[in-house]
């Protein structure tokens, strides 16, 4: 779908995700996560502490810009080595700047008790470190808050292998 004509016309990079609200047509994961804290407030994924709320974008931004682009599959198409290695590789580099993160910030969830926009990003990069056979064990906060989110409900509903275009053999 996301390489027809039409889908390009309301998104020219063809990718996914791509959110369809009152007519109008949103990309990027975080630009669209950011749109629905405005127009539903009452379900907020940022915390409302300024600080809080920054920690929160870097930890989500350190999985969305800075790892999960470069094992996403239109740059792989493009490395002429191992793509699991390399996918394993970025991962894990991630991950290590991750996991310092949620050393100092973590709680129960990546940021404290509450749940928030790094979650979210979270469990799919997770669900990605398992196709790459990225060492988990390297990673406790990671694993751990991972396991707690994916006890809950729409986390369960979300999770990428529930997903209708998932690949069977993921």
């Amino acid at each position: 779908m996301q390489f027809q004509p039409e889908y390009t016309t309301i998104n020219p990079m063809k990718q996914v995700p791509l959110l369809e609200h009152e007519g109008k047509h949103i990309s990027q994961s975080l630009a669209i996560i950011e749109y629905l804290e405005e127009v539903f407030p009452d379900h907020s994924l940022l915390p409302k502490d300024p600080y809080l709320r920054a920690i929160v974008r870097s930890l989500a931004l350190t999985i969305a810009a800075d790892t999960q682009p470069i094992q996403n599959l239109r740059v792989l198409k493009y490395q002429e080595g191992d793509k699991i290695v390399w996918g394993r590789h970025w991962i894990t580099n991630g991950f290590e700047a991750l996991e310092s993160l949620l050393e100092k910030h973590s709680g129960k969830y990546c940021v404290g008790d509450e749940l928030s926009l790094a979650d979210v990003c979270l469990v799919p990069q997770v669900y990605n470190a398992g196709r790459f056979g990225v060492d988990m064990e390297r990673f406790p906060n990671i694993v751990r808050i991972e396991k707690e989110l994916a006890g809950l409900e729409p986390f369960m509903r979300a999770h990428p292998s529930k997903q209708p275009d998932c690949p069977e053999e993921q």
